[in-house]
Formats: C-alpha cells, structure tokens, sequence
C-alpha cells in the first residue's frame, strides 16, 4: 500500500457535543493538539482527510441546530464530507462508495467518541478488509456510569477500546507511527 491507498477519517469532531450534559474539557487540549498534528501531517503527505459529521433528530445533531460543524478549536478543509445517521461511519453515508472509488485500502480513525463511532467503524471497516490505524490519542471521550454505579474514566475507556481493538481488528497507533507509517509505504 502507498499513501496514496490510505484516507484519514475525522469522526464526529463536531461542536454538537459541546451542547451535551456530559462534555467535559479536561482532555480537549491534548485531543485537539493531536488531532491537529494528524490532520497537518496527513495533508502534508497527500493523504485525503474525510470528515464525518453524526446528524440524527436530536436538537444539537440536527443539522438545523447550527452545531454539525467542526469543533472551533479545529483547522480542518476535508477532502470529502460525510454525514451518518449511524455508529459506523460505513452505513448509509456514501462513505464507503467514496472509499472503493478512490482506492483506498487503509484508514486512519480519529474522533469522538473512542468508545462508539470511532470503535464501530474501525470494527466496521476491519470487518470490510480495511487495514487500519486506530490513533486512541487522537480520539475524545468522556466519563461513563456503568449500571452498577462504577464511574468509568477517560483513561479506562481507552484503554478497553485498545484492548479489544488491538489486533483483531486495527493496529493501535500514535500519530506519528500512523504517519511514519504512511510514509514508509509511499517510499516502497
């Protein structure tokens, strides 16, 4: 594969989220300073950047809420946009007939959230044969209340994702491996 076989996908980085009770701050400097340096470093290299955006009937997913829009704190002009009405990116958003037009065999997931979107279409995509580059730290989340009352933090979210993620269905990467990587496959 080459760079020009892999597309980076932006899932959901979307200021809907910032309108939801659970949105927390705590994390989004280092999200949006690594998310960043992969959206620059992609372009950098040619790699196609696809934005998706979740739009469903909630007021703040709804696209006459004004808030299916990048996160302010983004720099991002996609090469291709997407809207979905479901987890994986890959249903019903023309995603995936973009992706076979274009050639594209790789993929590098980032976006909110590690746990839904993101962990669905890698699943999603991996299932389709895509190798993928799961890049957990270019990802957001927030805490979550399991049934029990057990508070699930940022940090054990993540790390169950890679766990049940890491080959089975995508390689875990750090922004720089998924674009090393890119960039050793362009050089071959």
């Amino acid at each position: 594969m080459s760079h020009a076989d892999t597309a980076l996908l932006v899932i959901d980085v979307q200021e809907s989220f910032r309108q939801r009770p659970y949105w927390q701050t705590d994390d989004l400097p280092a999200f949006t300073n690594r998310l960043q340096a992969l959206i620059d470093g992609a372009k950098a290299r040619g790699i196609p950047v696809v934005q998706v955006f979740h739009v469903d009937g909630d007021e703040h997913f709804s696209l006459k809420s004004g808030y299916v829009r990048k996160l302010d704190e983004i720099t991002l002009e996609a090469d291709a946009v997407f809207h979905k009405h479901r987890h994986s990116a890959l249903v019903g958003s023309g995603l995936d007939v973009w992706l076979v037009e274009n050639g594209i065999r790789k993929l590098i997931v980032s976006g909110i959230r590690t746990e839904q979107c993101c962990e669905t279409t890698t699943r999603h995509a991996s299932d389709l044969g895509y190798a993928v580059d799961y890049v957990t730290e270019a990802t957001l989340t927030f805490p979550m209340t399991h049934a029990s009352g057990t508070v699930f933090s940022v940090e054990d979210i993540k790390k169950r994702t890679e766990l049940v993620l890491v080959g089975r269905f995508a390689r875990i990467a750090t922004v720089e491996d998924a674009l090393a990587s890119t960039a050793l496959r362009s050089a071959a």
